[in-house]
């Protein structure tokens, strides 16, 4: 409800309503973009783009779902388009280094991070589809239903995506503990 609201007062005009969809949204979007990117630049270009659009679109937007699922959806699009223009990158780890812990405990704080890069790395040696599918349906929430209707595929291609995604992350993670 409080989104619907939101997204009403961006019509109005109201800037502070912007801004508290961009601090709510923000790092969920970030996170997704530098997922499938893997590239910390060019997802904050991403997520500034999608941005963009969603203002100068807010006259006729209607929200119809949630608005987090249409911005993520949005992201993974643009992300999309983002990689065909570049024909996939891969960067190393360094860039992932800003997503760390927030504790300040040091030994807790070193454990997260060499398991998020671990996790980074593993993530970016998926094929673009299958990371995609994963990332939509864990970090999106999405059905699979929304994510094969987003993606222009079958709810079953969607669903294969997803599980053969997960096996190979798993052999993958299992390597990296050997």
């Amino acid at each position: 409800m409080e989104d619907k609201q939101l997204v009403l007062k961006c019509k109005r005009g109201a800037s502070d309503a912007l801004e508290r969809i961009y601090q709510k949204y923000k790092a969920d979007l970030l996170i997704l973009a530098m997922a499938l990117l893997n590239d910390k630049s060019a997802a904050e270009d991403v997520l500034h783009d999608v941005f963009v659009t969603f203002v100068q679109s807010l006259e006729k937007f209607r929200l119809t779902g949630t608005l987090k699922g249409y911005l993520l959806t949005c992201v993974a699009n643009r992300a999309r388009n983002t990689n065909k223009a570049k024909h996939y990158q891969s960067v190393g780890l360094e860039a992932v280094e800003s997503f760390g812990s927030n504790s300040d405990e040091p030994p807790a704080s070193i454990i997260f991070n060499e398991q998020l890069q671990q996790l980074s790395s593993a993530m970016a040696q998926l094929p673009y589809d299958q990371r995609e599918v994963i990332l939509l349906h864990h970090q999106a929430e999405m059905t699979f239903r929304a994510i094969a209707e987003s993606l222009g595929i079958s709810n079953n291609t969607a669903k294969s995506r997803y599980r053969y995604g997960l096996d190979k992350l798993r052999l993958i993670l299992d390597e990296v503990e050997k």
